[in-house]
């Protein structure tokens, strides 16, 4: 029998803290919540100060069962759920499942999974924290109000299947807000104009034409471009001035939850749903060989940049080690952020234990795993480094009534910058250039002019990472809120991805403009900004969140009532070229439960329907040489296979290409990686092909030998 239980979300977690608990301990994972509002009733009893309406939930009654025999059985129960306003809010359930006092000391928290924090944590237990328990509350409550009491207004006017919900209504706003900007654009037209230069030692140089009469100048259009050239042809190019600077370059902190998932989009291509997966299983626990089951990072939700002090320790010592003192600044890097309601009792992201390099453990970790704790790793460790040290030279050059500008930067000590830089949204980014030695008055040889007409451009689509940022920026959301967010706005079709931008469907400028017009509170900007900070007042104590929610729905309430007269909002069909075999109408796309499908537009009439299918264009089976058609697994992984299966058993990962190898003349695959992608011989014998990679050693298998 175990002395002591402890309960905590995940199975993964619950093996890896075990070990460091002994045999006194048993460790049970609850898998999330156990308790939530009812599915098909709004479960809030709104005119009695919005008490919600628990239920456990139907698929966790064997499980239940099992923690309260276990419970019965132990002289101590420890709820150890996540450090988080979701994971208080889970042991408070269970408290009152198990029939703990929740002024009992029950509740731990570590916000890394090591043998210090973990014992540490047992050793002093705390009480259920009511007010983080409230904000989570009141969160939950006031979505299921918005999700229960629009959703079936917006089935009613615009179609069925939609969803409402506060923060996921913004996000697609924002995203329309920026479309509507994109469609309103109107470029302008501009001309940039370049001097390739000599100095007096024959080095190259280029300089940008800058000012004119000493005013900023841009020129316009070709004739006044032109006429700029026919000047800069017979004027004198005299440097007038040299400017050398000395910079410092700060590291960047560690990473919180938005910055992580904003680099780990912009270095990897990844989406932040594939991410927040990585970084989950990386802080569970990963077996790592002789060490086992580790906890490699610290809790992946977080916007706080603190570091415990041993983690700083450990990290100035692997510096010093691996690069020498020079690496080490004098003092630890400290980083502070300027947001008011972070929430410091956590740490930044960061590795739990400096010493082990990616690497080191490459072999024990998935692709994804790797690239994510690389990033962690590099950007912690790099944190805690020497600032680089920059010659930065700008550079004045008249050429009669013009002025001519251009610079460049020299690394004189790379400091941080020789483990880790940072990535960019700014995909045109100037290169820098190399500058030769000026000196001031030198006279130059112009070589070449160059003139390139320009027109400004829009704003561009937001990506997850600089949606993210936006959302980060305006105070909307928090750090476990941002990727369900996105996760949902494509899931309901409101937005859909062209490569990494993020655009809005028919359906969301539709639903938005309607949001827009009868709900401007719910995607209002600041309104939802300062729900954030209402429910943060709530987690202090300052504010009831009975209060925030009855102030919120007096006026929702009016203005629900208000919406319910507004006119159905017709939606455009998408027609098909594929006509209806029963009375050879173009048949359309329609969406039901289960996705899109295609349905006949003479419904009552005819009811016909069938399943949509997208061809790939241009590309025949290579077995029996049908259409070879996009589809879905049972876990809604795209794949590609034979319109003529079962008969025909071809079948795909990658895309197929209508390129034919050049080596044996079998069908070309596309294979992506990241931002990334790679053709390759479908051919297994052929030496086009992908290089099967060696399978990776199991740490059982390498215990064995």
């Amino acid at each position: 029998m175990a002395e002591n239980l402890v309960i905590v979300e995940s199975p993964a977690k619950a093996k890896t803290i075990v070990k460091y608990l002994g045999k006194n301990y048993k460790v049970l994972a609850s898998m999330g919540h156990l308790r939530d509002l009812p599915q098909k009733t709004l479960g809030v009893d709104i005119e009695n100060g919005f008490v919600p309406k628990y239920q456990t939930m139907k698929n966790k009654s064997e499980l239940i069962k099992e923690l309260k025999s276990e419970a019965k059985l132990a002289s101590k129960v420890y709820l150890a759920t996540d450090p988080d306003r979701e994971g208080e809010a889970i042991s408070w359930h269970i408290a009152n499942i198990l029939k703990i006092d929740e002024n009992e000391n029950c509740r731990i928290t570590f916000n890394e999974i090591t043998k210090n924090a973990v014992t540490s944590a047992i050793k002093t237990p705390r009480k259920i924290d009511k007010e983080l328990v409230d904000a989570q509350q009141a969160r939950r409550v006031l979505d299921r109000i918005v999700g229960y009491k629009l959703s079936p207004l917006l089935w009613k006017k615009i179609r069925k299947g939609l969803s409402a919900g506060r923060v996921q209504s913004v996000a697609t706003r924002i995203i329309c807000d920026r479309e509507e900007e994109i469609l309103n654009f109107k470029p302008e037209e501009y001309w940039t104009i370049i001097a390739d230069l000599k100095n007096r030692n024959g080095e190259a140089f280029s300089a940008k034409l800058a000012l004119k009469n000493g005013k900023k100048f841009v020129a316009g259009n070709e004739e006044e471009a032109k006429n700029v050239l026919a000047d800069l042809k017979k004027a004198n190019y005299i440097v007038e001035n040299v400017k050398n600077t000395k910079k410092s370059r700060r590291p960047y902190p560690p990473f919180i939850t938005s910055t992580l998932q904003q680099e780990a989009s912009r270095k990897l291509g990844f989406t932040v749903k594939r991410t927040m997966m990585a970084a989950q299983t990386l802080y569970e626990g990963i077996n790592i060989g002789q060490r086992g089951l580790v906890g490699l990072i610290t809790y992946m939700r977080t916007d706080s940049l603190r570091i415990a002090d041993e983690a700083l320790q450990q990290a100035r010592g692997y510096i010093i080690s691996r690069f020498g003192s020079q690496y080490a600044p004098k003092s630890y890097n400290i980083y502070k952020s300027n947001k008011s309601n972070v929430q410091d009792a956590h740490e930044a992201i960061r590795p739990s234990y400096a010493e082990i390099t990616p690497e080191e453990i490459k072999s024990y970790l998935t692709g994804d795993q790797y690239k994510i704790y690389k990033l962690i790793w590099e950007r912690f460790i790099a944190s805690q480094m020497a600032s680089a040290s920059l010659d930065v030279v700008s550079v004045d050059i008249s050429a009669d009534n013009y002025t001519l500008k251009c610079g460049g930067s020299t690394v004189l000590f790379d400091g941080f910058m020789k483990l880790y830089v940072e990535g960019t949204d700014d995909e045109n980014e100037e290169e820098n250039q190399k500058m030769p030695k000026l000196e001031k008055d030198e006279k130059l040889v112009m070589e070449k002019l160059i003139d390139k007409q320009n027109f400004t451009k829009p704003p561009a689509r937001y990506t997850e990472a600089s949606l993210i940022k936006t959302m980060e920026e305006y105070g909307i959301g928090r750090p476990s809120t941002h990727a369900p967010t996105i996760t949902t706005i494509l899931a309901r079709e409101y937005v859909k991805k062209e490569g990494r931008s993020l655009i809005p469907t028919e359906l969301g400028m539709i639903t938005t403009r309607l949001m827009k017009e009868n709900f401007k509170d719910i995607v209002d900007v600041k309104f939802t900004a300062s729900m954030e900070e209402n429910l943060d007042k709530v987690e202090e104590g300052s504010v009831n969140w009975v209060e925030i929610l009855d102030d919120f729905y007096k006026d929702f309430s009016q203005v629900l009532e208000k919406a319910n007269a507004i006119e159905k909002v017709k939606l455009e069909e998408e027609v098909t070229d594929v006509i209806c075999e029963k009375c050879g109408r173009n048949m359309v796309v329609k969406m039901g439960r289960f996705g899109k499908f295609l349905a006949c537009p003479g419904y009552p009439e005819c009811k016909n329907a069938q399943p949509l299918v997208t061809e790939v264009k241009d590309v025949s089976c290579p077995k029996c040489g049908g259409r070879i058609l996009e589809k879905k697994s049972k876990k809604g992984k795209k794949y590609y296979g034979c319109e003529k299966n079962p008969a025909c058993d071809f079948m795909t990962w990658d895309e197929p290409t209508n390129n034919k190898c050049e080596l044996c003349g079998s069908l070309m695959l596309k294979k992506r990686y990241g931002r990334g992608s790679k053709l390759y011989c479908m051919n297994s014998e052929c030496e086009n092909t992908l290089k099967a990679s060696p399978k990776k050693t199991t740490s059982k298998s390498k215990e064995k030998k």
